[in-house]
């Protein structure tokens, strides 16, 4: 299998939900590497590689999100993977 990479937009009441730390932890355990940020715009921007499969997962769980997260859009890009990433982190 190959590696790939989501540049994910998440929308909707997706801070101060523990959106973040939900998905570093997520990532964590599907074997993703990359990061997660809050944006100024009240947005959650992701960068998730991996194996398609587990990645395509992730992006799954991101229209979701935690508990108290209401997403009403994810944006996916997807990409080749640079292998850049040891783990996954919160920015």
């Amino acid at each position: 299998m190959s590696a790939v990479r989501a540049h994910c937009l998440v929308e909707g009441l997706v801070q101060g939900v523990f959106f973040r730390d939900s998905t570093r932890r997520r990532a964590r355990q599907l074997g993703v590497t990359g990061w997660v940020r809050n944006l100024p715009d009240g947005r959650v921007e992701v960068v998730a590689e991996g194996e398609r499969a587990s990645v395509e997962s992730l992006v799954a769980w991101l229209r979701d999100g935690p508990e108290y997260a209401r997403v009403e859009r994810v944006t996916a890009t997807w990409e080749s993977a640079s292998g850049e990433f040891a783990e996954f982190a919160v920015r």
